[in-house]
């Protein structure tokens, strides 16, 4: 019985909004756990366990009925109820069984650099993939959700189709038809929790381990990660002032079963891929039998002239995979995207879907549904362009002013970042890190390099943050660079 009067030292939380019996089963079941009541113990009469505690007989009661049911104690007829054999010091176990295995070394290779995308969690300037809301996007969304959960019904709450409601499929093909001239049918749209997701599914569709594939030179840190954690052979191919030089993959890797570009706002450069390359690139991708991933990460934001046309909708052989996502034009916690699949892969590409998370969630894809259909989209898309342009402009005019010639400054026809390139001779991951201390994110773009010398830069967002904020960070990160040149 000691061990008893030992658990039940602890004071009950009489305030609590817990039930006793709850606390009770919680503390008991916690010290069968952890082995402080041993296998075999006796347990006390629910009138001697009340009485020590000073609760009704009752609490005691419904506390060792679920301890019975769960395994936690067992009866034994005649002889009263006992801690089990079976689960006595069972998290003791575990945890001893949980630090041998940390012992073997974990393979981490096939996960190079993520730490990059960890930090888009920060809300300091310059951080990358943020996004503002204004309060008529923000009360529309409001009205939106509460009128989609009035509505729920039981399609809404259980299994549904893993490509995505037809409502929402409909709205995306008028939208990209409209203002991206992808050749597409409801159907052959497939909804995701982002891009990310849809390149992952598009490499489990496309690529067997060993094959080859093209990534662009600089290029986006987490699809080489998702084409190494695949097992597959990424060939880093350069780009130049008109994009992703196919000459060069030809020479490279001419035996390449994918390629995957991002050709309206090469990231991290912002270059657009020329017409002739673009021409090129299709040309390639049916001559070889290839298909390509197009990401169209922020095509919504261009700031000069109508939106380039996509590489899809030139292609006239089913050969590109077109992903957009939502969690850059809106905002990045909706995880919500799409695929363009050709038909050819369709079957495959939504099976993939089903068996990675079965399905995306209902209610957003609703939401998101009724914000297209009525129009708001597009309106919060033609705000959020005009301040965006502001921000560039603010941000881009501040670093070339008091950057004393330091800082070449790439201004971007469209997206959500710009690149300051800095004088020879300086690197940008001391100067990432130098900002960091100073209390502003930037990222150094060599770190988008796999075998080509680097030209070393600064990658900055400016759409997640007002101008007040822009400014003056800019200016401090300018001197900054300024005055470690003059050393």
């Amino acid at each position: 019985m000691h061990g008893w009067a030992d658990l039940y030292a602890w004071q009950l939380d009489r305030t609590s909004r817990t039930p006793l019996s709850r606390q009770i089963y919680m503390q008991v079941r916690s010290a069968v756990l952890s082995g402080a009541l041993a296998a075999g113990t006796r347990v006390p009469s629910s009138r001697v366990m009340a009485s020590r505690l000073g609760v009704a007989r009752a609490s005691v009661v419904s506390a060792y009925e679920q301890l019975l049911a769960e395994g936690y104690v067992e009866s034994r007829h005649g002889s009263g109820t006992f801690i089990s054999q079976e689960v006595a010091g069972l998290a003791t176990r575990r945890r001893t069984a949980r630090a041998i295995r940390r012992t073997v070394p974990i393979p981490a290779k096939a996960f190079p650099d993520f730490e990059r995308s960890a930090m888009q969690g920060e809300a300091r300037p310059f951080n990358t993939g943020r996004t503002l809301i204004d309060a008529r996007t923000a009360e529309t969304w409001r009205t939106l959700t509460h009128r989609a959960v009035r509505q729920l019904g039981p399609y809404d709450l259980g299994y549904a189709d893993p490509a995505g409601l037809v409502e929402l499929r409909a709205n995306i093909c008028d939208y990209l038809r409209a203002a991206r001239a992808v050749q597409c049918e409801p159907e052959q749209i497939v909804i995701t929790a982002g891009t990310q997701q849809a390149v992952d599914i598009a490499i489990r569709v496309l690529l067997s381990a060993g094959d080859e594939v093209w990534v662009e030179e600089p290029g986006y840190p987490l699809t080489y990660a998702q084409l190494m954690l695949a097992r597959v052979r990424p060939h880093a191919i350069a780009v130049d002032e008109q994009g992703l030089v196919v000459d060069a993959g030809r020479r490279k890797a001419p035996r390449a079963r994918a390629v995957f570009v991002t050709p309206s706002h090469q990231f991290p450069s912002g270059v657009a891929m020329s017409m002739a390359r673009r021409l090129e690139l299709l040309a390639w991708a049916r001559q070889s039998g290839a298909f390509i991933v197009e990401d169209d990460y922020t095509s919504e934001f261009r700031y000069s002239g109508p939106p380039l046309a996509s590489l899809q909708g030139l292609d006239e052989s089913e050969q590109v995979i077109y992903v957009g996502t939502f969690n850059k034009a809106l905002f990045p916690g909706l995880r919500l995207g799409y695929a363009v699949v050709p038909r050819a892969l369709l079957q495959a590409f939504v099976g993939a879907r089903y068996l990675i998370d079965r399905q995306p969630a209902t209610l957003q894809q609703a939401v998101v549904s009724q914000f297209m259909q009525q129009g708001h989209f597009a309106a919060h898309i033609r705000r959020m362009r005009q301040l965006y342009r502001e921000q560039r402009d603010a941000l881009a005019e501040t670093l070339v002013r008091r950057g004393a010639g330091s800082l070449e400054v790439a201004l971007p026809d469209q997206g959500m970042h710009l690149v300051a390139y800095l004088r020879d001779g300086t690197s940008d991951i001391e100067i990432e890190a130098a900002a960091r201390r100073a209390g502003i994110v930037v990222r150094a773009i060599s770190r988008f390099y796999r075998s080509a010398r680097p030209r070393p830069g600064l990658m900055l967002g400016f759409s997640g943050f007002p101008r007040q904020l822009i400014v003056p960070a800019a200016a401090r990160l300018a001197m900054l660079v300024a005055n470690r040149d003059r050393r």
